[in-house]
């Protein structure tokens, strides 16, 4: 009655099924950073000091929070001035700010956002200059 084999023979496939997305993460090819944006844009190339409303790294993962933030901001309280960390003033707006420097639509915004699986609204409300 005792079936000691096939208990230990199922244990050892059960664990092995469970553990191996841990195995094929840590043993297997290192996780893509995503696609790499390229900043040689007619505009950004024009300015004598390329600087963002915000620092690159916080840019590529929180812009929809500062975007969220500055519709807020615009639409609620009319507020449409933002200042940066360095002391530069922006103006609140997707179109005449963000779209000015990042005027290619799948360069800038289809790229990484495909890659994330993320669909974007943006284009709801805003008139797809960019595209």
């Amino acid at each position: 009655m005792y079936k000691g084999k096939r208990i230990v023979a199922f244990a050892v496939v059960f664990c092995a099924v469970v553990l191996m997305p841990f195995w094929a993460n840590a043993f297997g090819a290192s996780a893509s950073s995503g696609p790499e944006v390229s900043t040689d844009t007619p505009a950004i190339n024009q300015m004598d000091e390329k600087q963002c409303v915000a620092e690159t790294e916080y840019m590529k993962g929180s812009h929809m929070q500062l975007l969220d933030q500055w519709r807020t901001d615009v639409v609620r309280n009319g507020s449409r001035e933002y200042t940066s960390d360095s002391g530069q003033v922006y103006e609140k707006s997707l179109d005449g700010t963000c779209l000015g420097c990042h005027s290619n639509k799948e360069e800038f915004c289809d790229a990484c956002h495909d890659y994330a699986g993320v669909d974007l609204y943006c284009w709801d409300c805003h008139d797809g200059s960019a595209s």
